[in-house]
């Protein structure tokens, strides 16, 4: 369906009303919309990208989500909620058949809390980050934890930083794994100071932890930034690629956005059996409720690649 098409047909969603805190306008509101059709891939939406259909409540654009054709949501400030809500959205979630993608570790090594530095007071911010999730992940039914090690710990070699890292990977390791919880370790382009900044560099720490619970997240952005040549960098790294994310480059909005050609990339990870959630881990090209019919039909645009 091209995407003048699906603004003009409008939304697609309905099914089942699923209470325990969804508003009753909302629900009322939703109940003559038609089914939306689930997509070939998992695609996670974040909190405020539907809002303007939804409103602010984050069990209401859940449901909304759902109704789009929607599996999964992602919520990176999962614990930052209280633990009411954070058993709501776990239950809403369940009774819709959702998953969580992933949630971000509380205080994993970001900025100057660095593993690269080998302080112990950072390490044991972050094991007390892996035993929290533990936690988390029983109220959301999730497995996957965000870590960004943090900051170059610029007065060590980075031999030495590495080592630091992958000692306190797999001290965390030890506290997931009897969990099945996945600490997957994001690679950024936000700033040149922070440690973690490829796959392959990202690849060898995965490697040297050894773990089940230590995996790679590929968010196809900060990679078109920092490397690009997306399909064979994941390729390589392949086996050790648990968790994928999307925005497309330059801007950081939906895909069709800008120069990535989502649809090959989607088809090339489909392809490869991944069946995991992607996140949508990007803004809007556009405000308001157009805006969030633009992002579902850019979607359902690069979502048809089966043909």
């Amino acid at each position: 369906m091209k995407r003048s098409e699906f603004v003009r047909n409008s939304l697609l969603a309905t099914g089942a009303v699923i209470g325990g805190g969804l508003s009753p306008a909302f629900s009322k509101e939703r109940s003559i919309r038609p089914e939306g059709k689930p997509f070939n891939l998992n695609y996670g939406p974040h909190q405020g990208q539907f809002e303007n259909h939804a409103g602010k409540n984050i069990l209401d654009q859940i449901q909304f989500a759902y109704d789009q054709g929607f599996r999964s949501i992602e919520d990176n400030g999962f614990s930052g909620r209280s633990v009411d809500e954070q058993e709501r959205i776990g239950s809403l979630l369940a009774k819709l058949g959702m998953e969580m993608g992933v949630f971000v570790l509380d205080k994993g090594g970001n900025g100057a809390n660095t593993l690269a530095a080998g302080k112990q007071e950072h390490v044991d911010i972050f094991l007390n980050g892996c035993r929290q999730a533990v936690e988390l992940a029983k109220r959301c039914g999730g497995k996957f934890t965000t870590v960004v090690p943090g900051d170059y710990a610029r007065n060590l070699p980075v031999d030495i930083q590495t080592a630091n890292v992958i000692e306190a990977l797999r001290r965390g390791a030890e506290i997931l794994e009897p969990h099945g919880i996945v600490m997957v370790l994001e690679p950024l382009s936000d700033t040149p100071n922070l440690f973690l900044r490829n796959s392959a560099q990202t690849y060898l720490i995965c490697k040297g932890v050894n773990s089940p619970s230590c995996k790679i997240l590929y968010d196809i952005y900060h990679m078109q930034r920092n490397e690009g040549d997306l399909i064979p960098s994941m390729e390589r790294c392949w086996d050790e690629i648990a968790y994928i994310q999307v925005g497309d480059n330059p801007g950081r909005r939906e895909p069709t956005t800008g120069e990535i050609n989502y649809k090959n990339v989607f088809k090339y990870i489909y392809d490869k059996g991944y069946r995991g959630v992607v996140g949508m881990e990007h803004g809007k090209s556009q405000g308001g409720k157009e805006g969030e019919l633009k992002l579902i039909a850019a979607y359902r645009e690069v979502d048809n690649f089966m043909d």
